[in-house]
């Protein structure tokens, strides 16, 4: 009677023991089924930046909450930096790349195109910006932008078509304009003016609203696209 209740015990303990082991499992199988937070770099100048704006107002901030809103479970890391070209971007790619970066928002060339740089220096520095992201393994979205005719139809052409270009030789999407939001929420150029600050080359707080929600779901692809 004491060996076989003995028996039962062991027996009974075993089981007890093999179902908490199954339920440890259990556990941290679905710790580990439950999605990490995307973290996304935002490689830019004064656009990304937020320049002339309160800090929950810039662009990053603005898109972060969009795309928490939206059910991204995203964190942004603002890599803006006013006053940077293509070639400060591709300077700092490196250390902006950082081992928790998921994704990279590349926005630069507005400073190389008001300076009136060689497009075939830009699209130098963006392919290196772009070549670093590749090497790094993280998915990236090119942010383009559409230019006047200042330096003539030539130089806009190139100017406008090294990201369309760029963008498919690292196939990686494209964004073609980054106003495009305001261009298409004012309907005409002049309406612009009222999503703009007072030296009308930066958005004010509802113009980068604005931009953000015409944007939003293209980064939002983004998100989903990290594995």
């Amino acid at each position: 009677m004491g060996r076989a209740f003995g028996c039962v015990i062991a027996f009974a303990y075993g089981a007890v023991s093999r179902i908490s082991k199954l339920a440890g499992v259990i556990v941290i199988s679905a710790g580990m089924a439950k999605a990490e937070t995307v973290t996304i770099a935002a490689l830019g100048d004064s656009l990304t930046a937020g320049y002339g704006l309160a800090q929950d107002e810039g662009f990053v901030p603005q898109l972060e909450g969009w795309l928490q809103d939206a059910g991204a479970d995203v964190s942004l890391m603002n890599a803006g930096v006013s006053g940077d070209t293509t070639a400060g971007g591709l300077s700092r790619v490196g250390w902006t790349l950082t081992p928790e970066v998921d994704a990279m928002i590349v926005a630069l060339g507005g400073n190389d195109y008001l300076r009136g740089i060689d497009p075939a220096v830009s699209r130098a520095n963006l392919d290196g910006i772009l070549a670093a992201g590749q090497e790094a393994g993280v998915a990236m979205l090119l942010v383009g932008l559409s230019v006047g005719s200042n330096y003539g139809a030539g130089y806009k052409q190139e100017f406008e078509g090294m990201y369309a270009d760029l963008a498919e030789k690292y196939d990686v999407p494209l964004y073609p304009d980054f106003a495009a939001g305001l261009r298409a929420g004012s309907g005409m150029q002049d309406g612009m003016l009222e999503f703009m600050q007072a030296d009308g080359i930066h958005p004010n707080a509802e113009g980068v609203s604005v931009i953000v929600a015409a944007m939003g779901p293209t980064v939002l692809d983004l998100v989903q696209a990290v594995d």
